[in-house]
């Protein structure tokens, strides 16, 4: 059975492409290459003119050009700009990068130059200032989401004030300003127009397709990925999405006062970061605490990426349908003890209260990622059999090197009718119910911990004491789940289960293989575990007798985004810099036709 692996592939092969933004040097790192290459810039001159005279001039010229370079920077940054990407940082970044290209023009023509003259020098020089307009345009156009003037000024501000310097070195030189005054004026036309066709051709790839200029959608991400604004880019997946009826499940606890719930969205917590519903599983625990007071935890269903809410709007829309509905007091007085069932590698354990049975699957110690909605189906019909309902839980508790999920759907159903028939006759009993929560502080989104923290809930049927375990958290790394169970039972715990909430929250915050890290990957365990045994010893210490609710909600049509939207979303990139590798030197190529023409005519 697959799983949506090629879909987490593909957001991961669009991450890679931002590699650069994560590590761009630091800013006093760019100052001080920006001034070499400047000083560096100049000092080719030298090739022309061998002395000591010559050498004074060119370092004079270089350092012109770093002032007046970092000076525009500057002003650009904090005045005329006003972007939001564009820091001084990355701006002399653009800068520096931007030096790489003129500074190789520049070199060819000092070598040229030394032997067949001056105008080589010259030549080049205005060959590489086009190059930097061609560049700067293609940047300014692609990520900028500043107006058009301000672009504008982005784009042509910096080559025209660096091209001074040397226009003025020039003049020094005895050489008449007919021979380069009219190519810098004519070239920017040139220069601009065929990087605007490039970006346009690139542009074309997201429009044909969804009627989304491929930049547009690229400003939007890079607006997230930089600073973590999600509004433009959710702008676009509400666009592209579509509406559907959303179904939720929630087991709620009460004694005096609400005690604990563990509630299930039919909403992938997804795609990534702050988009989406990705934050859905702490929102939904953090304002249900508001509300209702307790503890309350948000596993993951049985669903893929097929169903991300499309924005935050989405996410507060099924939250109020939610916290309207749970007002409702628990009438369940009894419960059945915990069982598991398991068949090979599949196992599936479960507890009823009332007519409802809660039931979980993992796949531990093999992957255990994400599950068809098809099998709560299937679930569905076999608890009606025998007279239940179900709330049903993907545990999402181990992650190996294999993203595929080895089991079949009928394993999958047998497993879970058996375990449905052995909780079902086991004899129910009054039950007791105890809560908490633990927000780790050593452990961060780039390790893997959402803002939910760990979620305890103890329940306690006869002599049995049972531990629900749900972090906040992006599945586990194998072997992990077991070392927990391990220590629960250690702890006094007669039967345990780990889940994890999926969050996406932490997907795209750190660069690799995957984009994040799974619980236990970059966290030390013996500290994870110490704080998962602490929180159930800490609920198992507050149980008390409890009355239980179940409840099955559908919020109407929530706008959605599913697997083929964020397939072409998240490739998009991968076929941009494709694109724009097959068409790069044919358009650029014959710019430098047209300005070698224009330098010849002129």
């Amino acid at each position: 059975m697959a799983t949506d692996g090629a879909l987490n592939q593909s957001i991961n092969k669009a991450q890679r492409h931002y590699r650069s933004l994560f590590f761009l040097p630091s800013q006093k790192a760019t100052i001080v290459a920006l001034f070499v290459l400047c000083v560096f810039a100049g000092v080719s001159s030298v090739a022309l003119f061998p002395s000591l005279e010559g050498l004074s001039g060119g370092l004079f010229l270089g350092v012109a050009l770093f002032a007046v370079n970092f000076t525009v920077d500057f002003f650009l940054s904090y005045v005329a700009l006003k972007d939001i990407i564009f820091t001084l940082r990355r701006t002399l970044a653009v800068s520096l990068f931007s030096w790489v290209f003129w500074l190789f023009f520049l070199l060819i023509g000092a070598a040229l130059g030394s032997t067949l003259g001056l105008v080589w020098w010259v030549d080049l020089c205005l060959l590489g200032f086009s190059a930097l307009l061609t560049l700067r345009t293609v940047v300014f156009l692609s990520v900028s989401s500043a107006s058009f003037p301000r672009r504008l000024a982005a784009i042509i501000l910096p080559p025209f004030a660096c091209i001074a310097p040397f226009t003025v070195y020039w003049t020094t030189l005895n050489v008449a300003s007919a021979a380069f005054v009219p190519f810098i004026t004519v070239a920017p036309f040139i220069a601009c127009g065929f990087a605007f066709i490039f970006v346009r051709i690139i542009d074309q790839i997201g429009q044909k397709t969804y009627g989304v200029p491929s930049m547009s959608l690229f400003k939007a991400f890079m607006l997230n990925w930089v600073a973590a604004l999600n509004a433009p880019l959710e702008g676009y997946l509400e666009k592209m999405g579509g509406e559907t009826d959303v179904e939720v499940s929630f087991l709620k606890f009460d004694s005096s006062k609400p005690k604990a719930a563990v509630i299930v969205p039919l909403v992938h917590p997804g795609p990534f970061k702050n988009i989406g519903s990705s934050l859905l599983p702490s929102l939904l625990k953090s304002e249900f605490e508001k509300e209702y007071g307790g503890n309350a935890c948000v596993p993951l269903g049985l669903l893929g990426h097929e169903l991300d809410a499309a924005s935050q709007a989405q996410n507060h829309k099924i939250i109020d349908h939610i916290l309207a509905s749970a007002k409702t007091q628990g009438t369940i007085g009894k419960a059945t003890p915990f069982v598991m069932v398991s068949e090979g590698f599949v196992s599936a354990s479960c507890q009823v209260f009332g007519k409802t049975a809660f039931l979980s699957f993992t796949l531990a110690p093999k992957t255990t990622e994400d599950l068809p909605q098809e099998l709560g189906a299937l679930v569905s019909e076999e608890a009606s059999k025998l007279g239940l309902d179900v709330l049903v839980v993907n545990a999402h508790n181990s992650l190996t090197e294999s993203n595929e999920i080895e089991a079949s759907l009928d394993t999958l159903r047998n497993v879970a009718a058996k375990c449905l028939k052995k909780a079902a006759s086991q004899d129910a009993s009054l039950f007791e119910v105890g809560a908490s929560t633990v927000y780790p502080t050593e452990f961060t989104l780039k390790d893997g911990m959402g803002t939910g923290g760990i979620t305890a809930i103890v329940v306690k049927v006869g002599n049995q004491k049972t531990a629900y375990v749900v972090i906040d958290g992006n599945n586990m790394v194998t072997g992990l789940r077991e070392k927990i169970i391990a220590a629960l039972a250690s702890a006094g715990f007669d039967e345990s289960e780990v889940f994890t909430t999926d969050t996406h929250a932490v997907s795209a915050v750190v660069l690799g293989r995957r984009g994040y890290h799974p619980v236990g990957e970059a966290m030390d365990q013996t500290t994870l575990i110490g704080h998962i045994t602490n929180v159930a010893t800490a609920a198992a210490s507050n149980l008390e007798s409890c009355m239980a609710t179940c409840q099955r909600i559908v919020v109407p049509k929530v706008r959605v985004i599913g697997g083929e939207c964020l397939e072409f979303m998240t490739v998009l990139v991968d076929k941009s810099i494709q694109k724009a590798k097959r068409i790069v030197v044919p358009i650029f190529g014959l710019e430098g036709l047209f300005l070698i023409l224009l330098l010849i005519l002129l």
